[in-house]
């Protein structure tokens, strides 16, 4: 009785729009409750989801984002990007995911991204003379690569429940997140081409140079954190803290753009930021111990498992089952609560955990563009002005194009494992 209780209670919550993170909360502690568990249990399972080292790169990456966006890196990436490739039709847009491909390996969260980015790169698309519909769900589109491209926040709360090592999750996602940035080119490229959008002049190899130059110290932030994983010199919690003092130092006295009396605020900001994700995943850990005594995940694997044992049917049912909680639930809660149970299931039929974990974080970041709870979906129509209607329409084809991604690294393994058992054996 009490189980249906909490189920009631967290699906009324998010029907009637109260956040995640509250509705976790809420339904939990309304079924201690009920079931008579002293209500201590509830802070006590809350600081034992929260009290993971690994953790503590979280509010490190999230600093060294800020730190970086707010000292001029944006608009470097950016003119870069389109250095490259804004002179091929459409190529605002191919701009717009080339920066996201850049960007997202520096803060690793697909809201900054679409924040950010989108921030220079929707009212420029428009007033180039791009359809705002177009742009926003561009930006939306792209900004989903960022937690897949290292450094990745989802992927460190993966690494905190199953203790696949952070610095494997990092490399496992950089392939699939090119694989996912070229695919969506190839469509925006096809839609601008269909649709005769504008296209750039090309600038030069001149300006090529100068803007790598420019983006440079940006551009190398993702490689310090990646040689400092591969080296074995750092942790990521270390690697978040250089990241996040290299940041100052690039965006106060390289860039000059950071002042550095806005340190304190940009530090409040990020602790915000950083305690709103914990927060969550102190709710959801209570929630997914609930889950577990109730023996949720056990009767999913047995239900599973009683109408197939074939892999890939697993595969495919398990894509199924995240691509439709992404519909619904926020990343990093539907990560705590479903990923434990559903590695044990794709172990239990031979699949390899790396592999699983990974297809596991595209799967989510993909719903991050569906709605009715697509979060990146909100911020770019609000960006470009625009009732959701008109961008959701315009984001079906790379949303296509990404769960086409998906389903090749579903089933082609070698894509997500190759490169973090070849560097880190």
């Amino acid at each position: 009785m009490e189980v249906w209780v909490l189920f009631a209670v967290f699906v009324g919550g998010l029907i009637i729009g109260i956040p995640v993170a509250i509705t976790l909360g809420l339904s939990s502690l309304v079924y201690i409750l009920l079931s008579g568990i002293p209500a201590v249990v509830m802070p006590q399972k809350m600081y034992a989801g929260m009290d993971v080292f690994v953790l503590l790169s979280i509010p490190g990456f999230i600093l060294a984002g800020n730190l970086m966006n707010q000292g001029g890196i944006t608009n470097r990436i950016i003119r870069f990007a389109q250095a490259l490739i804004g002179w091929v039709r459409g190529g605002l847009g191919l701009t717009n995911i080339g920066a996201s491909m850049l960007f997202g390996g520096i803060t690793g969260t697909a809201v900054a991204d679409a924040a950010s980015i989108g921030g220079v790169m929707i009212p420029g698309m428009k007033k180039a003379g791009y359809p705002g519909d177009f742009s926003a769900a561009v930006t939306a589109a792209s900004s989903t690569v960022g937690p897949i491209i290292p450094p990745s926040v989802p992927m460190i709360i993966v690494g905190a429940l199953s203790g696949i090592s952070v610095g494997k999750m990092f490399l496992a996602g950089a392939i699939p997140g090119i694989l996912m940035g070229v695919a969506m080119m190839v469509t925006a490229y096809v839609i601008s081409a269909r649709k005769n959008f504008p296209r750039q002049p090309w600038q030069g190899w001149g300006e090529v140079a100068r803007s790598f130059g420019g983006a440079f110290w940006a551009l190398a932030m993702t490689f310090l954190i990646i040689y400092g994983l591969l080296s074995g010199l750092a942790t990521p919690t270390e690697t978040a803290v250089v990241a996040s003092v290299y940041a100052l130092i690039v965006g106060a006295f390289i860039y000059r753009e950071l002042k550095l009396r806005k340190v304190p605020a940009i530090l409040v900001d990020s602790a915000i930021s950083a305690a709103g994700i914990l927060a969550l995943v102190g709710f959801a850990n209570v929630f997914g111990w609930i889950l577990v005594s109730e023996r949720i995940p056990q009767a999913i694997a047995d239900a599973v498992l009683g109408f197939t044992d074939n892999p890939f049917l697993v595969i495919l049912i398990i894509n199924l089952l995240l691509l439709f909680v992404g519909m619904f639930m926020e990343t990093i809660a539907a990560l705590i609560i479903l990923f434990v149970p559903l590695l044990s299931l794709a172990q239990a039929v031979g699949i390899d955990p790396l592999h699983f974990a990974t297809f596991a974080v595209l799967n989510l970041m993909i719903g991050l563009t569906t709605p009715p709870v697509g979060v990146c979906l909100f911020v770019c129509a609000g960006i470009a002005r625009l009732p959701l209607a008109p961008v959701i329409v315009a984001v079906l084809p790379f949303l296509l194009t990404n769960i086409a991604v998906l389903l090749l690294v579903s089933y082609v393994p070698a894509i997500a494992t190759w490169l973090p058992n070849t560097l880190m054996p």
